[in-house]
């Protein structure tokens, strides 16, 4: 919570105005400075949410791990234990601490589950807007590829040459497993926390998981190309996530008991 916190704070007009002083006669327009309190806050979270598998990538490079597949095992873990706490326990613990301020004051520690418990709903609509946009928007994007798209069309423009250079311009790489699987399993740790709380989650979620499926289907067989072969060597990553979120689903929903 405490890196998107701080993004976030940079990202206000005042300390955009102290980092960058020159640019002080412009913000004060109206019209720029009404654009950018509507939007610079959302565009700096999504700029650091973009860059943070790099980051991490680089991080778990100087842990001594030299293999890419290690590599990337390393910076899912990361990047997963990051969206588990920032978004899933961020929003559920820290929203229901302030909203059930007097509640957790006034009762004994014995009944703060259940408290928990009682007000994991209250944020099923924000989940249900955040699989929306996040999720079915994040599928649509991975099947239309714009960002590729335009660095081709740039790389083909100014870069190329020969053969060989558009055939590298267009190597579409490979499925980027620090960011895509930390996300479908978020949205499994969703699904089963709130299929007994709030079971009106679901259908967005299965819609989810239909269109990823067929979506990740398609790109790597007909897309990506396969950098790596690590004989599954994910899997007992993504096993131990799987249980852990079963887990974290009947501690929060132990409280309904």
């Amino acid at each position: 919570m405490i890196p998107i916190a701080f993004v976030q704070s940079l990202a206000n007009l005042e300390g955009l105005e102290r980092v960058a002083p020159f640019l002080r006669p412009v913000i004060e327009l109206k019209l720029i400075k009404s654009f950018l309190q509507g939007f610079l806050p959302g565009l700096a979270l999504k700029i650091f949410l973009y860059i943070l598998p790099t980051v991490l990538m680089v991080m778990s490079k100087v842990e001594g791990y030299i293999a890419h597949s290690a590599l990337e095992r390393r910076a899912a873990a990361k990047y997963y234990y990051f969206m588990l706490v920032n978004v899933f326990l961020g929003s559920i613990i820290a929203g229901t601490a302030f909203e059930q301020l007097d509640a957790f004051l006034h009762q004994s520690p014995t009944q703060i589950p259940r408290t928990i418990g009682v007000s994991i709903p209250m944020k099923a609509t924000f989940f249900i807007t955040y699989i929306m946009v996040d999720g079915w928007a994040g599928i649509a994007g991975e099947i239309l590829r714009l960002k590729p798209l335009i660095i081709f069309h740039l790389k083909n423009m100014f870069l190329v040459k020969t053969e060989r250079d558009r055939e590298k311009a267009m190597n579409p790489g490979s499925v980027g497993f620090p960011k895509t699987l930390p996300r479908l399993q978020l949205y499994f740790l969703l699904g089963i926390v709130y299929a007994v709380v709030t079971p009106i989650l679901l259908p967005f979620i299965l819609v989810f998981f239909a269109f990823a499926y067929l979506a990740y289907r398609h790109q790597i067989v007909n897309v990506y190309n396969q950098q790596y072969e690590s004989a599954a060597a994910f899997w007992p990553h993504v096993h131990s996530r799987i249980i852990a979120s079963l887990l974290i689903s009947q501690l929060f929903t132990s409280g309904l008991a």
